[in-house]
């Protein structure tokens, strides 16, 4: 007897994760080419992150099976808590450094070569001194480990809804 794809659960919050992160990107490439706020190499995994978690969330979203949903909010919630580490690294290790020269975040970024397939999104162009700058008087990377947080919450709510 073969299985029947289900609806069960909402997509909704898949999707809202989806739509809060890629907003976030495009927050971060406005302020970069709008304001001239130039990402660091961890910045810019900040950004990657989101897109990743934003891709993950909508293919949990768009399958019909309540155990992709599942899988899609386990899988968006160990992506946001790599984003939380990053952005808690980034503000408290990092931004103390003149340069991010072959730290983490730069080995990841550059062994994708994102920087060089989009350089306007995935291109680290300041150090992560220089990128250390606030937004309505918040460091931007808290703004950035906010909105992970959220993520991991609305997965966590998700994950709790299925049961």
């Amino acid at each position: 007897m073969a299985a029947t794809p289900t609806r069960a659960g909402s997509a909704t919050p898949l999707i809202v994760i989806a739509v809060a992160c890629l907003a976030a990107v495009g927050a971060a490439l406005a302020s970069q080419h709008l304001f001239d706020m130039q990402p660091c190499p961890w910045c810019v995994l900040q950004r990657l992150i989101f897109v990743v978690i934003a891709v993950v969330c909508l293919a949990g979203a768009a399958l019909p099976l309540a155990a992709a949903r599942a899988g899609a909010a386990v899988l968006a919630l160990l992506l946001a808590l790599a984003g939380i580490a990053a952005a808690l690294w980034q503000h408290f290790k990092a931004a103390a450094s003149a340069s991010c020269n072959l730290t983490l975040a730069e080995k990841i970024l550059s062994s994708l070569q994102l920087d060089s397939a989009l350089p306007d999104v995935f291109a680290p162009r300041a150090s992560c001194a220089d990128a250390a700058v606030n937004l309505l008087g918040v460091p931007y990377d808290f703004w950035s480990l906010a909105l992970f947080v959220l993520c991991a919450i609305g997965a966590v709510r998700v994950l709790r809804a299925r049961r």
